[in-house]
């Protein structure tokens, strides 16, 4: 028993710097962007990037664990997710190499409801 315990907590620990570095390296953010807008980072899976702050506009694209250039932030559609939370606050986002403004929930982002260094709009 003692043994299964002490390769049980190996293989635990093993799989907790397997994790630390899998999310160290996807955190990471990459250059290219426009130097005058703050980075943000996309933190779950499958989100949607919608035409207007609220889940009923359109889907421009759907993103997960990627870096965008935040453009601004706002008010808009309050969206709840019971794994999360709630958040009424978006960021007008572009990709790093171009492209129309698309909207983000902040609840998926790094950086809190509202996230700093992004002005508002």
């Amino acid at each position: 028993m003692k043994r299964l315990m002490r390769h049980s907590g190996t293989a635990l620990a093993a799989a907790a710097l397997t994790v630390g570095a899998l999310a160290a390296t996807a955190q990471a953010a990459p250059s290219g962007g426009d130097p005058t807008l703050t980075d943000v980072y996309i933190w779950a899976t499958d989100v949607r990037l919608r035409q207007q702050p609220t889940t009923d506009s359109g889907v421009l694209a759907v993103r997960s664990a990627y870096w965008l250039d935040a453009v601004c932030q706002k008010r808009g559609q309050y969206v709840n997710d019971p794994a999360v939370g709630g958040n009424d606050w978006w960021t007008a986002v572009q990709e790093f190499s171009g492209s129309d403004i698309a909207w983000v929930s902040n609840l998926y982002l790094r950086g809190g409801e509202k996230i700093a260094g992004v002005p508002d709009c």
